[in-house]
Parts: structure tokens; sequence; C-alpha cells
């Protein structure tokens, strides 16, 4: 099984506008869905897109406005939880 790679840009932008909370609830649902072999969870330096944040790319695919409501229906469809 191919291993999801989940990247939460880091910039303080992005950071403002809610991406602490988002980190957060990643890896709690992460470790709450014992996701750890599914999921690489790593923070990414500013990809100047700043407008469009908070930023967070799952699979290289870029995801704009994130928010945590946003995030589960992500998750939800991405994995089988057990």
């Amino acid at each position: 099984m191919a291993k999801h790679n989940i990247k939460v840009c880091m910039g303080s932008s992005c950071f403002a506008r809610g991406n602490l909370d988002n980190l957060n609830f990643l890896e709690n649902y992460i470790q709450e869905n014992n996701l750890d072999a599914q999921i690489e969870l790593v923070g990414g330096l500013c990809t100047e897109d700043c407008g469009c944040g908070p930023n967070i790319y799952i699979n290289d695919k870029k995801y704009t406005e994130v928010n945590i409501e946003k995030l589960e229906e992500i998750l939800s469809s991405l994995v089988c939880k057990k």
C-alpha cells in the first residue's frame, strides 16, 4: 500500500490563518485512527500563495482555504478506516 503524503504549509500567513489548528487535527486524526503506516505528515516552506491559505498539499495536490471540516472530508475519502 502506498503511503499518502500530507504537507502542511508552515509559512506565517498560513499558520495565522489556521494551519496550526489543521496540523493539530491531522496529528490527532492520524494517531486516533492508527494511520501512521498510511500517512506521512510533514511541514513545508511557504509556497508564496498566501492569499489562498491556509494551504495543504496531499499527494502533491494543493488544497486551499483548508479548515478542519474540509480536512475531515478529504481524509475520509483518502484512507480506509478500520
